[in-house]
């Protein structure tokens, strides 16, 4: 979160009621409903009264009104108690969808960095089983809160009305309820929170069992992922039952404090009654019999709430994460692709350690660029700065003679078409994964055309819906080849001007690399092209080969230059010759 400060449990609270404002109309129905349905209730203890005087005076015209005033209330109640809750409930989950929406919309946003720190099963919990809290909250608490607040608002005025000596006594008892309350509402907090962590560890390691289920079996991790789940589920289960051991509690000693403040009542009343008729006497006694149900239940909704907060605390946390950030104001249709990289040093937030160490380096429209090096030297992090996936702090690059930061991410990313080695495939059918994002609005002809020049047409021909066919989470009914070609023909159909291809063909048999190989040679004409291979056969070809270690370039040159140095390029290339 950005500010230091932690706000309130009911900063939070208000902050979540922002969102009704725009549905405060619908929200004044849902009161009005509200108060339909609590206005009946001291009617019920009058009439009740009534009913006593109508026993014992033998009234004939009572054996009628009595019972139509019950159906009267009754009926007032059922309508209040239907536009309440329905007009309500519209605000509440209109409210959840607006929160919803929000938080998705914003992760799209953050930076890289805020991903490499906060694992996908933790955020994945948060749109799912925290945005249930905060319906809870929103919900099913202000329901409560307003029709049971009004009921014992009501019940209260009818009292002091009949009675306001004994009611003054009966309200002797608020602070001690007071002090019961605030002290489950910490609890309750402290135990949310826990829950929701508990919760985003189970969905973080149900997530990765069931995506890496391959390397479970394979490495007969099973027994490992069993005991990590039994583990996690245990302490959300521990953490559950503390949270309805508190609950459980709470609600008992607050109907003892109100059963002991009403019997002292009654005993009060039978003692001192003075010239209270017994209809009036029989009214109040029921008015004050109804008080415990709706305290009751305001005191339950505590543990709603609290859940609530803390749930809106985490995606309000989110919600206040700084953007991606995007200062530049330079857009261009397309460019021509000459890349200049200016002192460029680079390190990960939070580590001391450069990964990319005073680079300078010259591209020239047009020119294929090949990286190589051992892993972590530094290819795939120098490339990424180029899309700005991370901010510069030391260095500069330039795109056509224009500083990367002064174009909008937007227009600076539409130049680029990247294929990486880890390929990213939507469930959805083939063509949509091809023609995805800003290429949704590209024709039939030019997805089949940029899949056949990816060489990928030849297996979707065989699928029995062809470009129709679904893929299936990451495209997991897919071979590695098939993924990587559909990769392919996604960047093909962006027909940026720079192409990056980070590993492209790593998941390839030889055969499928080498035809491949022949279209992407076709397709990096005229335009600058990145590439980052370990086979170091794939980029022979290549305009300059610039070899890198430890974030640093230490040779570069055409592959006969720096076979001729017989240096660090030299020794690797000889190395694959004699393993192939």
């Amino acid at each position: 979160m950005n500010n230091t400060t932690q706000p309130s449990g009911l900063q939070i609270y208000l902050r979540l009621l922002q969102y009704v404002k725009p549905y405060w109309k619908i929200f004044l129905f849902s009161v009005f409903g509200y108060l339909l349905y609590s206005s009946s209730q001291p009617l019920l203890a009058r009439i009740m009264g009534n009913l006593t005087d109508a026993i014992y005076l033998k009234d004939p015209q009572a054996v009628y009104l009595i019972p139509l005033s019950l159906l009267a209330v009754y009926l007032v109640r059922g309508i209040g108690s239907f536009i309440g809750t329905y007009y309500l409930s519209k605000v509440s989950y209109s409210v959840v969808h607006t929160l919803r929406t929000e938080m998705f919309n914003k992760l799209l946003l953050l930076p890289n960095n805020y991903y490499e720190q906060n694992n996908s099963g933790h955020l994945i919990s948060m749109i799912t089983f925290n945005v249930a809290q905060v319906t809870g909250a929103a919900t099913g608490a202000i329901k409560v809160i307003i029709r049971e607040g009004i009921t014992v608002i009501a019940l209260l005025a009818f009292l002091f009305y009949s009675n306001w000596q004994l009611s003054l006594i009966f309200l002797a008892i608020t602070p001690l309820i007071g002090f019961v309350v605030a002290y489950a509402s910490k609890r309750f907090k402290k135990l949310s929170k826990k829950i929701q962590v508990t919760m985003g560890d189970l969905t973080h390691i149900s997530s990765e069992a069931i995506n890496g289920y391959k390397e479970v079996k394979s490495f007969g991790g099973e027994a490992y992922e069993k005991k990590r789940f039994l583990k996690a589920s245990q302490q959300n289960y521990r953490q559950n039952m503390k949270m309805t051991v508190t609950a459980g509690i709470n609600t008992p000693v607050l109907q003892m404090i109100i059963a002991a403040a009403l019997s002292f009542l009654v005993f009060l009343a039978l003692n001192f009654l003075g010239d209270m008729e017994a209809s009036d006497f029989v009214a109040y006694l029921i008015a004050a019999g109804l008080l415990p149900k709706p305290i009751r239940q305001l005191s339950e909704v505590n543990a709603t709430i609290q859940k609530g907060i803390a749930a809106a605390e985490s995606i309000f946390t989110i919600l206040d994460e700084t953007t991606e950030q995007d200062k530049g104001t330079y857009q261009v249709d397309t460019v021509k692709g000459a890349l200049e990289f200016k002192n460029v040093s680079f390190s990960y937030q939070n580590m001391d350690k450069r990964v990319i160490n005073n680079v300078n380096l010259n591209i020239q429209s047009g020119q294929t660029i090949a990286l190589v090096g051992r892993s972590g030297s530094g290819k795939s992090t120098l490339v990424s700065l180029i899309s700005r996936f991370y901010d510069l702090k030391q260095g500069d690059i330039f795109l056509d003679g224009q500083s990367i930061d002064t174009y909008t991410l937007a227009s600076l990313r539409k130049q680029i078409s990247l294929v990486t080695q880890d390929v990213t495939l939507f469930n959805d059918t083939i063509s949509n994964n091809i023609a995805y994002g800003t290429l949704s609005q590209c024709s039939r002809e030019d997805i089949i055309q940029a899949a056949q020049s990816a060489y990928a047409m030849e297996f979707i021909n065989e699928q029995n819906n062809g470009l129709d066919t679904l893929v299936g989470e990451d495209g997991v009914l897919l071979s590695g080849g098939q993924r990587q070609r559909l990769a392919i023909a996604r960047a093909l159909l962006k027909n940026a001007p720079i192409l990056i291809l980070d590993e492209a063909t790593s998941a390839l048999d030889t055969e499928s690399e080498h035809r491949i190989q022949a279209a992407l040679d076709n397709v990096m004409r005229n335009r600058t092209t990145i590439v980052i291979a370990h086979r170091l056969s794939t980029i022979e070809n290549a305009d300059v080969i610039i070899v890198m270690d430890k974030g640093a370039i230490i040779e570069q040159g055409n592959h006969q230059e720096l076979l001729k140095k017989e240096g660090f390029y030299s020794q690797l290339h000889q190395k694959q010759f004699h393993e192939a």
